[in-house]
């Protein structure tokens, strides 16, 4: 059946249900293969990657093509055949963002690939922008849906706590949308605000086709455009992740606690309060909180209240996992700005979405200071050995260690004599090394991507002659994870630091003379 048969035959159905159904049929037929490919060809050709992706980044719109290709042909025929029947009758003039909108509604993994891509700081802006729109954009349920659903949930309980839910939704998510409510706390008697986040209805239909596509576009697209290295799969697969931990509510609720536990003691910080009586494995009820997002807040702020803030995140965000006590040490693995307020009135920050969450062992977190202060010296001997430390298996293959060491002394033969190599750089050298296969644990690798989102959201505010490691040089002195015989390590290497410093000018000063 092609384009024009099907549109003839749909224009004799009386209603949407009845298109659907008869697309749905058709695509199960075993023409439905080349139906696929045509349907997947028209609309290519509605939302041409020409009118997404920017001039800037023509080079990936051969990729973008071929991802929305394989979603169309692999969608299951019970999720496409509404999309398309909506497409097509969507008026001509309707335009390519509107109509990817459309086609990504109830898609979680589609829309998560957009929202990790758009906190990419790195991007053109008008790609950035774009892809934030599409974020903000998510309309995929009412209001009257998610009040059923809290109601179905609770049941009596929003009696017993004489609940009464808002009008209309604060916001909404991939997977979950956020309406207020009032309650009366038994503790105290009184009546507390709060906010009920919800899964969305369809999401648990939807969820395991969405992780088993997800991967196979991951393979898919590694094959078909090796030109990007890893980078393309562990990005898809990193979307992968994202979702598995958002759908997981008990995770969430009990992380929240741990997270409360956690800040109690820190001023100037402040966690969502978990509200136990009214939260269930698809509800979760939390305090609601005052604030605006941080990049927003402090748009007008003073040099030192930026400063100040900034100050905060990192220890917030950064040193106090990293120089925590126990043996584990969990951390916020989701700090966009979305997720980051700042309460204007008590100069507090708020640390909104424990979804996602990854944590550190005391021996991880050891070989990471470590490693920033051996690169601080620029060490290859010593930055080798704790790249070992961390990598999966620890003991690294001859050819392993061989690339590792050639990639370690050239990256850093590469940084300026005149520049302090930072936390930042250490995670950058990780992330070149994890490109090239050698394999980091998971708790790793997400805490090299808050860094990197931590860095992005200092820019943003302002602050971009911040040095990081200052901050957390001060928290590591106070609470160091270090041991004498590290310490002895550090100080021995750092009395060869001004040699190595003097080779490297040399060496950079011998390569300019032969230019």
């Amino acid at each position: 059946m092609n384009l024009s048969v099907l549109a003839t035959f749909l224009g004799s159905q009386t209603s949407v249900a009845a298109r659907t159904a008869a697309v749905k049929t058709a695509l199960q037929t075993p023409a439905g293969r080349m139906l696929r490919d045509e349907l997947g060809s028209w609309v290519i050709q509605l939302l041409p990657a020409e009118a997404l992706v920017p001039e800037i980044y023509a080079a990936w719109r051969p990729l973008v093509r071929d991802a929305m290709l394989f979603m169309i042909s692999h969608l299951s025929a019970a999720r496409l055949a509404p999309k398309l029947v909506e497409q097509i009758e969507l008026p001509p003039e309707t335009t390519p963002e509107v109509r990817l909108l459309r086609l990504i509604a109830k898609v979680p993994g589609l829309q998560k690939i957009g929202q990790v891509l758009a906190r990419n700081r790195h991007l053109d802006p008008s790609l950035r922008n774009a892809l934030s729109e599409l974020e903000n954009g998510i309309h995929d349920v009412s209001a009257e849906e998610i009040g059923a659903l809290i109601r179905k949930q609770l049941g009596r309980r929003l009696e017993t706590h004489a609940v009464e839910i808002e009008p209309g939704m604060l916001a909404e998510a991939t997977v979950s949308a956020v309406v207020r409510f009032t309650w009366r706390n038994p503790a105290s008697g009184e009546r507390e605000r709060g906010v009920f986040k919800v899964l969305k209805p369809f999401v648990a239909a939807c969820f395991a086709e969405d992780l088993e596509l997800l991967q196979q576009l991951a393979h898919f697209l590694a094959d078909k455009h090796p030109e990007y290295g890893r980078a393309l799969p562990e990005t898809i697969m990193e979307v992968r992740r994202l979702l598995e931990h958002e759908v997981d509510f008990g995770r969430e609720q009990a992380t929240l606690v741990e997270a409360a536990r956690i800040y109690r003691g820190m001023r100037g910080v402040r966690v969502p309060r978990l509200i136990k009586p009214l939260s269930t494995a698809t509800v979760t009820a939390l305090s609601e909180e005052e604030g605006v997002k941080v990049t927003a807040a402090l748009a007008g702020a003073s040099g030192r209240q930026r400063r100040r803030v900034a100050e905060q995140l990192i220890e917030a965000l950064i040193a106090v996992p990293l120089f925590a006590r126990g043996e584990r040490s969990v951390f916020h693995a989701d700090p966009h700005a979305g997720n980051l307020l700042y309460d204007e009135r008590t100069g507090e920050l708020v640390l909104l979405d424990w979804a996602l969450t990854e944590s550190l062992t005391r021996e991880q977190r050891r070989h990471v200071a470590i490693l920033a202060l051996m690169l601080g010296l620029r060490d290859p001997v010593g930055v080798c050995s704790e790249i070992e430390a961390l990598a999966l298996g620890r003991r690294l293959d001859p050819a392993h260690r061989g690339f590792m060491r050639d990639h370690v002394n050239r990256f850093i033969g590469q940084l300026p004599v005149t520049h302090l190599p930072s936390s930042m750089d250490a995670m950058r050298l990780l992330d070149r090394l994890a490109l090239e296969g050698i394999r980091f644990p998971s708790g790793l690798m997400m805490f090299r991507k808050v860094l990197f989102t931590l860095d992005g959201i200092l820019h943003d505010i302002a602050a971009p002659n911040l040095r990081m490691d200052l901050t957390l040089a001060r928290h590591m002195l106070a609470r160091s994870p270090l041991s004498l015989i590290d310490w002895i390590g550090v100080e021995a290497s750092a009395l060869l630091y001004g040699g190595r410093l003097w080779v490297q000018w040399a060496q950079a000063a011998l390569s300019r003379a032969e230019v």
